[in-house]
């Protein structure tokens, strides 16, 4: 399976995370009952549709009778689809999909071969794209204006605004998103990773004083409003839903082939190897935490067999854990420096969009100080308090309480989205610290170990066998 006339399987990598991952890939995929050409060859044309090389109703019409033979059916939108509904549907797969009947109400398939653990390590360089050393200026109004940040779209488009520069890599966040969807140990939905830029070391854990020579990349799913992983989807598990814009799967639909895990570039999939093993089944996968508000399973932990992921909590984003958890997630609750910021990105009054119009003020606010100079410029740059006038020596004129809060907590010195290249459009916006092209992951001062989480599910797989950790399928 190749894609000759426009480009092809070539010698280079396609995946942003190099020969290496690409390699594992095509191993994990060979493994299975699914023909491992034809899910590579896709992934490859989905990212070429997202960066423009290649057209959806082309990309559709390339792969539409191959996809028919191997899988039985082929539920992406018709190549007319595309033609016809693009601009009704503002350009997304779910909003075609509700004109064609790809809801993806058929049954999950029964039957998968043993499938392999697929790739884990992170390709901190394939991400970055600013040059080491580079001090220029961040621009966020700019980028807003540029479509990099947007704040004035239709609908909500759940979103993550997360500061990179005030991370410290506690893992709560980790912690707490396991415990509310109970993923598998190493399959982690959300990943904090310690980088350094090629040229510093990682100090030891035990000389860890509040400097570092390194930084942390916070890794949550993108929820990318173009999202490849989509589109090689032979069975609308892998969908985006209208509400929210959230990028999701339907473990009722789905039937394990992993073409989405290749497809992705920023390796947020896994497979699920086993049933949910918990103490209290009842209590974990109560149906409120499981099934939207459209009624498909695409929350928590997933069955065997299936694709899961980071997803956002629709059980909160639906109302259904209560009308005070709507506009939050479980990592953002969690992070101690208020270092994830959730919310709808098309709404200036948002958590993220908030923290982005001003990030010193965002930063003293999470920080709550106990200097009273630096409570009454929040006071102040919050309305809370009258501005001084300039030739008034009491209180603090609006341009001083920002000058104070800028020197204390200064401000990003980048904006930037992961992969931008690839056009995906994600929406997430990171703040500060963008890996450069030699980044490379080193150990931080708190292990996973040390919070009771895993780095890397091949290693937990790779410790147990067939027979004694029940993975055959």
């Amino acid at each position: 399976m190749s894609s000759d006339e426009d480009g092809g399987l070539g010698d280079d990598p396609f995946h942003p995370l190099g020969d290496a991952a690409e390699e594992d890939f095509r191993a994990m995929l060979e493994e299975t009952e699914y023909d491992a050409d034809l899910g590579m060859a896709m992934a490859e044309d989905a990212m070429r549709v997202t960066k423009g090389e290649l057209s959806e109703a082309a990309f559709h019409e390339r792969y539409h009778e191959d996809v028919l033979e191997e899988f039985g059916e082929d539920q992406r939108p018709t190549k007319e689809a595309y033609e016809n509904a693009k601009a009704e549907a503002k350009g997304t797969l779910s909003g075609m999909l509700s004109r064609f009947g790809g809801d993806g109400e058929d049954s999950r398939r029964g039957t998968m071969k043993k499938m392999g653990a697929g790739a884990a390590a992170i390709g901190l360089g394939a991400w970055g794209t600013a040059e080491n050393g580079d001090e220029s200026e961040p621009d966020i109004v700019a980028a807003q204006e540029e479509g990099e940040d947007e704040g004035d779209g239709d609908g909500v488009q759940w979103g993550m605004t997360l500061d990179l520069e005030t991370c410290d890599g506690c893992l709560s966040c980790v912690v707490a998103c396991n415990q509310e969807h109970n993923w598998d140990e190493g399959a982690n939905w959300m990943y904090i990773i310690a980088y350094g830029d090629g040229t510093v070391e990682s100090p030891d854990a035990d000389d860890f004083e509040g400097t570092r020579d390194f930084n942390y990349l916070i890794r949550p799913c993108q929820h990318c409003t173009d999202a490849p992983c989509e589109k090689v989807c032979p069975t609308t598990a892998r969908h985006t839903r209208d509400e929210g814009g959230l990028v999701l799967t339907d473990y009722d639909v789905c039937i394990g082939c992993r073409y989405c895990q290749v497809a992705c570039p920023y390796g947020v999939n896994y497979f699920q190897w086993g049933e949910p093993e918990v103490d209290a089944p009842s209590e974990e996968l109560e149906e409120d935490m499981m099934y939207d508000q459209r009624g498909r399973w695409v929350s928590g932990r997933g069955p065997r067999g299936v694709m899961e992921k980071c997803i956002f909590d629709p059980a909160r984003q639906d109302g259904q854990m209560g009308d005070e958890m709507v506009g939050t997630t479980a990592c953002e609750d969690a992070c101690p420096p208020g270092a994830i910021q959730f919310g709808d990105m098309n709404d200036p009054d948002s958590d993220p969009q908030r923290y982005v119009a001003n990030v010193p003020l965002a930063r003293a606010v999470e920080h709550d100080p106990d200097d009273e100079e630096l409570q009454d410029a929040i006071a102040v740059l919050e309305g809370e308090e009258e501005p001084a006038d300039e030739d008034d020596e009491d209180g603090l004129t609006e341009e001083e309480a920002e000058r104070l809060l800028r020197g204390e907590y200064g401000e990003p010195d980048s904006t930037f989205r992961l992969l931008q290249e690839y056009n995906t459009d994600p929406n997430v916006l990171y703040l500060g610290n963008e890996p450069g092209p030699d980044a490379e992951q080193v150990p931080g001062p708190v292990a996973y170990d040390d919070v009771g989480q895993v780095d890397n599910r091949k290693d937990v797989l790779d410790e147990g066998t067939v027979g004694d950790t029940d993975l055959s399928l």
